[in-house]
């Protein structure tokens, strides 16, 4: 007798045949710039551990300290009892750290994305989205059952047009990632917050790839810009150059109130462990100890993506550690992958649905903890781009 999801061997077997078919991998102990992945020592290009803390010892002397006080598990909502004085501490450093008023901490980037923009707009609103942002940002445009407007990549003035069209609602949004995932290219912030205001829109950026990296004092691509007072709602996580774990949201105490009140990733989720707030809470010391950290990375980074252009690869707008390689063909991203591994390089392939069709690549991603024989490896494995005709 037929099962009800028997379908789903077909639809597999057509991901497998598209060559979008992902596997998991299993990575043997601690992230960093060198990993064994399904046995096999490689050069670790495949992280957002852009900072090289994951595996920091004083992040891990942070987490043992701290489990003998508070255990593991977070045990309730936090605003239930998960809500522990190591949280508060986090949050207050994390306000402090952004120039903000208040910081409300979330399990995940993901949660933080979702949550806040479907605690901020609804029915009879409208929000204005970057079509390359993160998932996370879509879903929670999508989520929030607001009016969703989608604009071309980096188009502000595409943006505009849009805000002087779509008038009458309650509430407007934009919302956008500081530092695209893919890409490697940075939001026009000084344009968005000038349309912002000229609109009166709230306008809310996402740092998850730019926190520790960007700015003087590691803040993010708004303090790069210079806009940070001019954007009331941040988003940044603790997963990526901190190394730790969560999702948080700064801005003005108003702001946090109502979105500890209203965000539903926020109430209906337990709290992540103290330990990675612990985590977190030494990750910050580091950045602020060591600012040089990100300036270092993004000048390694450059003269990377310089020479690799030079070589005829083609790296798109690019101005981060985030470096595509960018082949269009699904399969032949996936078949450089596996010679790139062959050679102890680790390089993911990107397919859709995590780029558009057409825009496969392959995904370089450098850490602070790369020394210049990494990076030279990668250069002499990748050789010359392969001829498009």
């Amino acid at each position: 007798m037929a099962k009800s999801i028997d379908w789903i061997d077909g639809a597999l077997a057509d991901l497998e045949d598209r060559c979008l078919l992902r596997r998991l991998a299993q990575r043997e102990r601690s992230q960093g710039p060198v990993i064994v992945l399904d046995g096999q020592r490689l050069v670790n290009f495949g992280s957002n551990d852009y900072l090289g803390l994951a595996a920091d010892p004083r992040l891990t002397a942070a987490v043992r300290q701290s489990l003998d006080q508070y255990g593991w598990g977070g045990g309730a909502s936090p605003l239930i009892s998960g809500h522990s004085r190591l949280h508060a501490q986090l949050e207050r450093r994390l306000a402090e750290f952004e120039r903000a008023e208040a910081a409300l901490l979330f399990t995940s980037g993901y949660a933080a994305n979702t949550g806040t923009i479907a605690a901020l707009v609804s029915e009879g609103d409208a929000v204005f989205t970057d079509r390359k942002n993160h998932a996370s940002l879509l879903d929670g445009c999508r989520l929030s059952r607001a009016r969703v407007q989608v604009y071309p990549h980096g188009d502000w003035r595409r943006l505009e047009k849009l805000l002087a069209r779509e008038t009458g609602y309650r509430r407007r949004l934009i919302v956008t990632d500081s530092l695209f995932s893919m890409d490697g290219d940075l939001a026009p912030l000084v344009e968005l917050a000038d349309l912002a205001d000229r609109y009166g829109a709230m306008l809310m950026i996402d740092e998850a790839h730019a926190t520790g990296v960007f700015g003087h004092s590691g803040r993010g691509v708004a303090e790069h810009q210079g806009v940070e007072t001019r954007v009331p709602i941040r988003v940044g996580t603790l997963s990526k150059a901190l190394g730790s774990h969560g999702g948080y949201v700064v801005g003005e105490r108003r702001l946090i109130e109502w979105l500890a009140n209203r965000a539903r990733s926020y109430v209906f989720s337990t709290a992540a462990p103290a330990a990675a707030a612990a985590a977190s809470l030494a990750a910050l010391d580091i950045v602020e100890a060591e600012p040089g950290r990100g300036k270092l990375l993004l000048d390694r980074s450059e003269q990377l993506r310089r020479r690799l252009s030079a070589k005829g690869w083609n790296v798109g707008r690019s101005a981060s550690q985030i470096i595509p390689l960018l082949l269009g063909d699904d399969e032949q991203v996936i078949e450089l992958s596996a010679a790139l591994r062959h050679r102890g390089v680790f390089v993911p392939a990107i397919r859709p649905p995590t780029v558009p069709p057409g825009e496969a690549c392959l995904r370089i991603s450098l850490s602070h903890a790369h020394t210049s024989e990494m990076l030279e490896l990668l250069a002499e494995s990748l050789g010359r781009a392969p001829d498009p005709h």
